[in-house]
């Protein structure tokens, strides 16, 4: 990669990292990538989608079309000031997944695109939202517009060897979602609680039998159940409560299962509401299907590390996070590949983790090798 290039894409890394913005909130975000893209990648055409945008080189005589996607958004975490000479200005608020530099790696690869030319039609898509599974369902839009043959993305991995390359084909990521039971009894005296009918039995009930629900042997892959939250009644110790929730996170290795799993907590739920008398109510948020890698394109990134010399490992079985990129595979062939941070680094998702720097350089080769492919 250009010494000059990285360079300035660090820079504006650096820069991402010190403004960075909640999902659904990246207009400062996408205003200042468009402007990098416009002054380091003349030519290539820009279409803004308000909190998304993508951009597209134009080949003179284009043997296909080829995407590639960066998320944008940060996350609701602390970072401490003097972490980095960079560190986020917004309370609250960093990059901790990483994407500040996933977005820096796709800025420069247009700008390598626009500069040394190439005989496809290249898409390059800054997408938003990512971390609450609501973004590519809404980016897919640029698919169906175009006629893309192929998508790729990659994922900074944190305690992977520095440059190490992974993915594999099939569920890498599984599908997940975030279910909230609600349950509303009725109210009494703290003195008279059989007046009243109190949710917290029932919680009580489905929390002793969720184990029962992921025991392995019922599933063809990994099925989980994470309690999140139990939310019953207030602090008033002359009131019984008679509101409660339930917070969980289901995921599946497999997306078919997953809703099994869902169903079957639901009608546990329906049982319990008739058993005590109560009214329940189901709610879902950020949902993400399962992402399945396509063979051709893990072979594709497989072939051209080989003949790179770059480090690459198959996966055996798919990781337990979840990822939106799962959106575009349903639509069109694509791969979704892993560069190690470094076997020692920090965790994503805590206030320790940066993203490192070093690894822009490889991901915007990797990028270049799979256009040329």
């Amino acid at each position: 990669m250009d010494q000059k290039l990285y360079e300035q894409a660090v820079a504006l890394r650096h820069e991402l990292h010190r403004h960075p913005e909640l999902s659904l909130q990246e207009d400062w975000t996408v205003r200042r990538l468009e402007q990098f893209v416009r002054e380091h990648a003349p030519g290539v055409e820009i279409r803004d989608r308000g909190h998304w945008f993508y951009a597209v080189y134009h080949a003179a005589h284009p043997r296909g079309a080829i995407a590639f996607r960066a998320d944008i958004d940060a996350l609701p975490i602390d970072e401490p000031a003097d972490l980095v000479p960079y560190a986020s200005e917004t309370p609250h608020v960093s990059h901790k997944c990483g994407h500040d530099g996933h977005a820096a790696t796709m800025a420069a690869f247009a700008a390598e695109v626009a500069r040394e030319g190439c005989d496809k039609d290249v898409y390059f898509l800054f997408q938003h939202a990512e971390e609450i599974g609501a973004g590519a369902v809404q980016c897919c839009e640029m698919l169906r517009e175009n006629k893309i043959d192929e998508i790729y993305g990659w994922h900074n991995r944190p305690g992977s060897p520095f440059g190490m390359v992974e993915t594999m084909a099939g569920t890498y990521y599984d599908a997940s979602k975030g279910m909230t039971i609600a349950f509303t009894g009725k109210p009494s005296h703290a003195s008279m609680p059989e007046v009243g009918i109190n949710p917290a039995f029932a919680i009580a009930d489905i929390v002793h039998l969720i184990p029962e629900f992921i025991r392995p042997g019922q599933y063809t892959g990994l099925v989980l159940c994470t309690i999140i939250q139990i939310d019953v009644g207030e602090p008033a110790f002359g009131t019984q409560a008679h509101r409660g929730k339930l917070l969980l996170t289901i995921r599946g290795e497999h997306e078919r299962e997953m809703d099994d799993l869902q169903r079957r907590l639901e009608e546990l739920a329906r049982q319990k509401a008739q058993e005590y008398g109560l009214g329940v109510t189901f709610d879902y948020c950020d949902y993400f299907p399962e992402t399945v890698n396509t063979q051709a394109q893990v072979d594709r990134v497989r072939d051209v590390c080989a003949r790179n010399g770059w480090p690459f490992r198959l996966c055996e079985t798919p990781y337990r996070g979840s990822e939106d990129f799962g959106f575009y595979t349903k639509l069109v062939p694509g791969c979704i590949f892993e560069v190690g941070d470094g076997e020692n680094y920090p965790s994503i998702h805590t206030w320790q983790f940066d993203f490192n720097d070093r690894t822009i350089s490889r991901a915007v080769e990797l990028y270049w090798a799979l256009v040329r492919a």
